[in-house]
Formats: structure tokens, sequence, C-alpha cells
């Protein structure tokens, strides 16, 4: 990627000159089976623009109770967009069951009420442990959301990882969806940025409010020239992280004072609980610190640990024995 952004060709993309950057953008596009797409430095902005650019302002948007969306976007789709954010309770395996949908979508003709104007799906689905939202549902979803009306966006900020979990190509994922936003920094592994992608009207639509809130950037194609490199290098080899997941998990299970679900250890990330009474999620966490590994919290006292590319098996052979030592010795 080093080499790839050293070597990437320049223009001004916010004049759509940066070849680099339509490079990528083209590439998106295809993989995931839509008509194009844009870059953007976060997938915060990414979401962000594409509730924007979906709802008019005064809008609800259906999204989980337990979605990134909700939780860790600092309220961005309110505050900059105008809209309102319809909470759903989120089903333990990351779905919004359609009765809940159904019931939150207010009555058109009632003139006191905020519209509905989107709904958002999160895949893989981060607080509920990475789980993958099955092929099924999301095209149960399109027809739910289809007969009313309504644009499905997918907060996939992993989706490659659930595509790989399915074991089917990200566009067979993607193609219920009016738009996606994936993460090139996560599992892919560039430095940074991520994805909007939709048709060509909501794109064009997505590269004003993108500029509108500051994300236009010049000579992004260093940016872009190593998410090229993600997208064709880096997709491959996710099935090892989610061994990776597997395996750490496999050994938490089995100790005592861990509590942890290994049926919702799909693909890369693993939650689990100290219910070790002698520690707080605080304690453990900063025992395992000092040992070299490093966790974090994830709501409810539960800690959340991710396999990428630079964990390797030994690197989870390591955590086990710190958390076994952890546990021997107490805080």
């Amino acid at each position: 990627m080093l080499a790839a952004i050293t070597n990437a060709s320049l223009g001004d993309d916010v004049y759509n000159e940066d070849p680099t950057v339509s490079r990528l953008e083209a590439l998106a596009a295809a993989m995931l089976g839509k008509e194009a797409a844009a870059l953007m430095p976060s997938g915060t902005m990414a979401n962000l623009v594409a509730m924007m650019s979906h709802c008019p302002r005064g809008a609800e948007v259906l999204v989980g109770d337990e979605t990134d969306i909700y939780n860790y976007e600092a309220g961005g789709a309110s505050v900059l967009g105008g809209l309102v954010l319809h909470p759903v309770k989120t089903q333990p395996d990351g779905r919004l069951a359609l009765a809940d949908l159904a019931q939150a979508i207010r009555d058109p003709n009632d003139e006191q009420c905020a519209p509905a104007g989107l709904i958002c799906l999160e895949n893989t689905h981060n607080r509920c442990g990475g789980v993958v939202l099955p092929l099924s549902y999301l095209a149960e979803v399109r027809r739910f959301a289809t007969e009313r009306g309504l644009p499905v966006h997918m907060d996939g900020a992993r989706v490659f990882n659930a595509a790989c979990a399915l074991d089917v190509p990200v566009s067979r994922v993607t193609q219920y969806a009016d738009s996606v936003q994936f993460c090139l920094s996560k599992g892919l592994s560039a430095p940074i940025g991520s994805m909007l992608v939709g048709s060509q009207a909501f794109i064009k639509s997505a590269k004003r409010l993108r500029k509108m809130l500051g994300g236009g950037m010049r000579q992004a194609g260093i940016i872009a020239a190593a998410g090229v490199v993600a997208l064709e290098q880096m997709v491959g080899r996710l099935a090892e992280d989610h061994v990776h997941a597997r395996r750490l998990a496999a050994g938490l299970q089995e100790m005592p004072g861990i509590q942890l679900d290994l049926s919702t250890v799909q693909t890369n990330i693993v939650i689990f609980r100290v219910t070790d009474e002698r520690f707080s999620w605080q304690s453990f966490l900063s025992a395992l610190k000092q040992r070299g590994v490093r966790m974090g919290e994830l709501g409810y006292g539960r800690v959340r640990a991710v396999t990428h590319y630079g964990i390797s098996e030994s690197d989870v052979d390591a955590t086990l024995s710190a958390v076994a030592d952890v546990l021997r010795t107490g805080p």
C-alpha cells in the first residue's frame, strides 16, 4: 500500500480529475453491483451522506437500537441532516423484525408525525458480535421496503466479511440495498477511507453533500491508491481473520470466569463477558493491557476483540495465554 501511495497518479478529485480515485470508485461500484461510488474520508461521513441523500429534512430514519449509526456516530443525522433517528429493537442476530419495522412506520396521513424516509441495516453487525444477516432476511426487508416506497441503506463497514462468511460474491449481499457504505480501513487494512456506492443519481447527490460536509479532497489519490490495493489484494484473505477469531473464541469459552456464545462468532469479532467476580471489565482490560493485549468494551460491560491482518495465529495463542494468566493471578 505504501508503494502504491508513493506511485499514485494524482489530480484534483473535487473536479473529478484524480485518476486513482476514479479507478477506485469504478472498482468499488463494479464489485458491489452498483452504478457508481464515492470515496469518503470515513464511514461516519459515508453513512451521514447516505441518510441525507435519501431523506428530506424532518424525515425519520428507521435504524436498529444496537447499530453503530445510532450509538457511535455523534447524532450527525439529527444535528447536521435534520433527520430523526427512530430506533427499532435489534434482535440478538442483528435483524430488525419486520413487525417492529412496520410498527415504527407512522401513519403518512398524520401531519403531526415525521414520515419514514429510510431503513438502515448493519451487516456484519458489530454490537451483536460480527453476525451476518442472512440473504433471505435481506430479501424480505427489500420487499418490505419496496412495498412501502422506502429505500434501504446498508452500513456494510465489514460487508466483505459478511460475503466471506456466506461464501458468496459481495454483490449478492449488496443487491438488496439501494446504497451501501463499506470501510477500506477495517478488515481490508487500508490506512484511511470508506466507500459509498449506489445509483448514478444517488452518488451525484452524495458528492455534493460530501463537499458541504467538508469531505471534498484534492489529490485524494494518495488515499485511493491504498484502497485499490485493499480491494484487489485483501478481500481474499478475510477468511484467515475468521479462523483466528474462532480459535480465540473457542479458547476463551473453555476458561472459567468467561461467558461467550460461540454461535455469534461468525466473522472477525469476538464478544464475551468476564463473570469472575474479582474483576470489573475495566480491571480486566487493564490487566490484559499490562500483558501486551488490547481489547475494548462495547456496551453493557461486554469485552470485544477483533482479528485483522495484523493478528497472527501465534498472537491469538499469546492472547489466550495472557487471559489465562490474568484470570489465574487476579486483578
